[in-house]
């Protein structure tokens, strides 16, 4: 980063923890190094991460139209470039970008890339690529990295919870963040939104016949009628995996064009990134999604017969 001095920094659409988490840690890491860092994500900020350090910040696409192309871009939790939305816009044709991620599938876009799969975050990604370059951690830095490491590994439950990961953690904590209100905040607090459409996500709950696969339903009305926005639906899909016997918790939830935008979590058996991969998506192994095309009752079958085939292997 010792070439140029303004910055373009984004993420994914719908973003979560780790993304806005990132999204920020960069902003404030090239602030440390003297750099103009523009943050932007083509969707709003979920209200449960606008109390860390400069959310308020994060710009939507709209609001930089009348900025010049961006020449340097850096790319975070981000697996291939459509996920960035109306955000590619803002880029320079011959932009450098450095794609910052840790998804298996990211499909290396950009210039430069620091991607490494193993990681439980891009959070840790950034966590690891920041103390190379010596730079020393302020609190809001750390505040922005812990945020990505927690809510990537489920509040630090997740198997992706490693040695590493908690070691990280542990000096963020060293670092003066407040890891208890952020975990308040972040994991524990609900929007009466999110509460609304995980009552009507709730109602729709089936299992398969050996309860190995639990699955739901939200539709695009639910969203009207529940008064709720795309940062609601953060966690919902865990319902579903959470079942007792369950293998793998599946979210079904139709979009206003008609195609339905499909939630995958397992718990070990499932590499769901491989199902989200048979339509087109991508993710984790025990995290994916995808948008399938086609009627409520195709779209299910088709994603049902995926799941249970990857079961039988």
């Amino acid at each position: 980063m010792s070439e140029g001095e303004r910055y373009l920094v984004v993420s994914h659409v719908d973003p979560d923890g780790d993304a806005i988490g990132s999204t920020l840690a960069v902003g404030h890491l090239l602030r440390l190094l003297g750099k103009r860092a523009v943050m932007v994500n083509a969707s709003p900020v979920p209200a449960k991460y606008r109390g860390l350090p400069g959310a308020e910040e994060i710009a939507r696409p709209q609001d930089l139209f009348d900025e010049p192309p961006f020449e340097r871009v850096i790319a975070v939790d981000v697996a291939d470039e459509d996920r960035m939305g109306d955000c590619r816009t803002l880029i320079a044709p011959d932009a450098r970008l450095l794609n910052i991620d840790h998804h298996r599938t990211n499909d290396r876009f950009g210039t430069h890339h620091l991607i490494n799969p193993e990681a439980a975050a891009t959070a840790e990604v950034l966590y690891d690529w920041i103390e190379s370059m010596g730079v020393k951690w302020s609190k809001p830095l750390a505040a922005c990295v812990y945020t990505g490491l927690l809510t990537d590994t489920g509040g630090f439950r997740y198997s992706n919870t490693t040695p590493a990961v908690m070691k990280r953690a542990a000096r963020l904590l060293e670092c003066g963040v407040d890891a208890h209100r952020i975990a308040e905040q972040v994991l524990e607090t609900l929007t009466i939104g999110q509460l609304n459409l995980l009552r009507r996500a709730l109602s729709t709950l089936r299992l398969s016949e050996d309860g190995r696969i639990a699955w739901m339903w939200l539709t695009y009305q639910d969203f009207v009628d529940a008064g709720a926005g795309e940062g609601d639906l953060d966690g919902i899909v865990n319902y579903a995996r959470n079942v007792d016997g369950a293998e793998v918790g599946i979210l079904f939830r139709q979009l206003k064009g008609g195609a339905v935008k499909v939630s995958l979590r397992s718990r070990r058996r499932v590499d769901v990134s491989e199902v989200a991969g048979c339509f087109g998506g991508g993710g984790h192994a025990r995290a994916a999604g995808c948008t399938v095309a086609g009627t409520r009752d195709e779209v299910e079958r088709r994603v049902l017969e995926r799941v249970v085939e990857a079961l039988g292997r």
